[in-house]
């Protein structure tokens, strides 16, 4: 079974896009914690929480306790998401006689943990997990708490009695996101060491400054620590937390605050803040521009895949992309499901598994078996029959499903009936099978035109751009729509792995800021141009922004 991975990021950029839509109309809300654990949440509800959004109180289910319950529209537009109830109730968020208060209450149905006084939840989950255990049920029992209110002593209470009573049917995310009301958690008080300065990222890149895994250790439980925005790596924990016996466990999980809004991240402004209506148009925006790198692992040493599969995990590559090339619907000839299978204990990185093979329907199931989380088959080489097959075998298999097009190839009307629900497009930008190709120039007016189609379609999947992708160009094509972008030389070509994909993301960094600027321009001119940029207080993102707009004009 595959990870399932872009139905999870769809699922995290719909409850996102509704966060910033009910703290807007309420005027106000929490949308900086409810996004740092927006990965958790969406991994959470579509591969692990057991639960009946048409029967809440359903016995079996597992119990999810938001202890941080400032993060209440998180959690809102999660359950939205999930079918409890309708995206527009988003819209009654804090209002009088709305279920969905500015903390989580009971009067929601589905809600576990009326979460206002902080340092709770992790006390209540306990009682909750016991009672399972003396009741011989079988639910889990998942719990989100703070680092802020990691300051409570009751925290630490509850952490001595869970390990006590061995509550393995308990497992804790702590969102470490460093940031609480007042400022950053390590200048009021510490989990890791002390922050001198404003530069949180120096938390995060020092991890002999981590102090707050041993700190939970000590006190008896299973520790795992992870990047909390990765889904592949809360997927993983989730799996080994429950394995786990005899103990409870703690997932710390890595954050930003405000993640995936660049003014929002790291700043203790947006704890608990309401964007402006004017604004609302360009976050959303840029949260449709978020993008990921996909190294190329064919385009290093082919006698040495591991390597190259070790020197993308250290280079902290999104995906892996696999180029399966059978000797005949492209001249060369990589390798199959067999080397991807010995591949894959190397990494749980998702592997994005591109066919260039024959009649890809015959052989689909062996790279399924073979732990391909994304799987692109080719439309030169299935018709709307053939690819119905494909797209429901993978679907049922939580792979995500792509479909390619060659350069020379337009996306053929069959194809329409499947957009709605197609997770990626990979559109080639050289001719496949053959190395050290040039980007062709005309992929830019055919991306043009693919994105009214798309857009007609309902299509919500990422457009991965593929073939001759570097430095040069890269930010262009992002402004054409693509999202995920494949590097073969430019990136696995070069010594340093891990610089390459920074290289490119600061690129596409660019492009998107540029796209933002201009969209700002366009909805309100120069003034909301300056709004925009003045809303960039942490770091040198404000000055960054005004070159930019200076560059293009607008200042």
């Amino acid at each position: 079974m595959g990870l399932n991975y872009y139905q999870i990021k769809k699922n995290i950029l719909r409850a996102r896009k509704l966060v910033i839509k009910g703290t807007n109309i309420a005027g106000s809300g929490h949308p900086g914690g409810s996004f740092s654990m927006a990965e958790i949440l969406g991994c959470l509800f579509k591969n692990h929480l057991k639960f009946d959004p048409t029967n809440p109180m359903w016995e079996d289910r597992d119990r999810l306790v938001l202890s941080k319950g400032h993060a209440a529209p998180g959690l809102f537009s999660n359950m939205a998401v999930a079918g409890y109830f309708p995206d527009s109730e988003i819209e009654t968020l804090r209002k009088f006689g709305s279920k969905l208060q500015g903390h989580p209450d009971l009067k929601c149905p589905g809600v576990e943990f009326c979460g206002g006084s902080l340092g709770t939840g992790l006390s209540y989950s306990i009682g909750i997990a016991l009672a399972a255990k003396i009741n011989s049920q079988n639910h889990h029992v998942f719990t989100i708490i703070g680092d802020g209110e990691s300051d409570e002593g009751q925290v630490w209470e509850a952490a001595m009695t869970a390990a006590k009573y061995k509550v393995d049917n308990l497992t804790a995310f702590l969102d470490r996101n460093f940031i609480q009301q007042d400022s950053y958690t390590e200048k009021i008080m510490p989990l890791d060491e002390k922050l001198e300065g404003d530069d949180i990222t120096e938390m995060w890149k020092d991890a002999s400054r981590w102090k707050t895994g041993d700190k939970w250790r000590s006190f008896g439980w299973n520790v795992i620590e992870i990047a909390g925005h990765r889904v592949e790596q809360i997927d993983a924990a989730i799996k080994k937390a429950k394995a786990t016996k005899g103990v409870p466990t703690m997932i710390i999980s890595r954050t930003v605050k405000g993640k995936s809004v660049e003014h929002m991240e790291d700043n203790p402004q947006w704890h608990g803040k309401a964007p402006d209506s004017d604004i609302v148009p360009i976050i959303n925006h840029e949260l449709d521009s978020q993008f990921m790198i996909a190294p190329s692992i064919i385009a290093g040493d082919m006698t040495n895949l591991e390597n190259e599969i070790k020197r993308c995990v250290s280079g902290r590559s999104n995906f892996i992309h696999l180029d399966v090339m059978d000797g005949q619907f492209v001249p060369n000839k990589t390798f199959d499901h067999t080397k991807i299978k010995e591949l894959r204990p190397l990494t749980i990185i998702p592997f994005d598994t591109h066919l260039m093979i024959n009649d890809p329907v015959k052989h689909v199931e062996n790279y399924i078996d073979a732990g391909s989380d994304i799987m692109t088959v080719h439309a030169e080489v299935t018709d709307e029959s053939s690819f119905g097959e494909i797209h429901d075998m993978l679907k049922q298999n939580q792979v995500s499903v792509g479909l390619a097009i060659n350069p020379d190839t337009e996306l053929p009307e069959w194809s329409y009936k499947f957009l709605d629900s197609l997770d990626q497009l990979i559109v080639m930008s050289v001719v496949p099978g053959k190395s050290g190709q040039k980007y062709i120039e005309e992929t830019h007016a055919k991306m043009a035109r693919l994105n009214s189609i798309l857009k007609q379609h309902n299509f919500s999947g990422y457009v991965e751009a593929d073939g001759g992708i570097n430095l040069e160009n890269i930010g262009s094509v992002f402004a054409d729509g693509a999202r995920v972008f494949v590097g073969g030389g430019a990136i696995i070509g070069q010594h340093d792995v891990k610089t390459a994909i920074k290289d490119f993301r600061d690129e596409v960094l660019k492009s998107r800021r540029h796209c933002l600027l201009d969209k700002a321009n366009d909805l309100g001119g120069v003034d909301l141009v300056n709004k925009w940029i003045g809303l960039h207080v942490i770091g040198e993102k404000q000055e960054q922004l005004k070159k930019i707009a200076q560059e293009i004009g607008y200042l």
